[in-house]
């Protein structure tokens, strides 16, 4: 069985990731300081990576 009803739900836990690096890029802003874009470009690659290997992982699984 099917950790998720459907593999194309594995976009949710890509968007985890992608979720944390706008709230880096939002705290950066907001308090003044000197954004690391960096580091939220990579947190948000770092998000649609997940996503793929999630979609990848739980379509080549078994259906039993």
């Amino acid at each position: 069985m099917h950790p998720l009803r459907h593999p194309r739900n594995a976009i949710f836990v890509g968007m985890l990731f992608v979720v944390v690096g706008a709230v880096y890029w939002g705290v950066q802003t907001v308090a003044g300081w000197e954004v690391d874009y960096a580091g939220v470009t990579l947190l948000v690659l770092l998000g649609v990576a997940m996503a793929v290997m999630a979609y990848v992982l739980i379509a080549g699984s078994p259906n039993d």
